[in-house]
């Protein structure tokens, strides 16, 4: 009885692993690029922030062309150089601890724009340094790559991205 039992299971799972079924539709083509992955930086060098009462100081650009909805954006802020060659990135959102009190750098984006904001506990007018003459980098960074990064190291993002300095782009206004 043992042995009908096993031969019969034996030919139960040759005929079941035998089926198939009718083809499933075709999946998307994927994107073009660096397995799969397309990072991008931009520049913008030597902006100022501006002012309206309704939303404080800010910076905003639209982005052409328009970025995936799973696309995640990075800024940093250059806040200084060790020498001519080498810009010292810093991500932001970033609170300064200032004299005149908390100066703070954050951003919002979506698929069509970003806007950095200036704000603080003080009136900013009166350290135009932080809001004058301000060089940020634009990360457009891939939503499913993004979790596996250190973004708050620049220097990580783009050699993971293997984006070169001569690939930077900037914004002109």
């Amino acid at each position: 009885m043992k042995k009908i039992s096993t031969i019969l299971a034996i030919i139960g799972m040759i005929v079941l692993s035998s089926c198939s079924g009718p083809e499933g539709p075709p999946g998307y083509d994927g994107l073009d690029g660096q397995d799969g992955l397309v990072g991008e930086v931009f520049e913008l060098k030597n902006v100022n922030f501006s002012y309206n009462a309704t939303d404080g100081y800010t910076i905003y650009r639209a982005l052409n062309p328009k970025i995936f909805a799973s696309d995640v954006v990075l800024i940093y802020r250059m806040r200084g150089t060790i020498d001519a060659n080498t810009p010292i990135w810093q991500l932001i959102p970033r609170t300064l601890f200032l004299p005149q009190g908390e100066l703070d750098y954050d951003f919002d984006f979506s698929k069509e724009d970003f806007t950095i904001y200036a704000g603080g506990n003080y009136d900013l007018s009166t350290t135009p340094s932080y809001l004058n003459n301000q060089t940020f980098r634009i990360v457009i960074v891939p939503g499913s790559f993004s979790t596996s990064i250190n973004k708050n190291n620049y220097a990580d993002v783009i050699t993971a991205l293997n984006i070169k300095e001569s690939q930077i782009q900037n914004i002109n206004f």
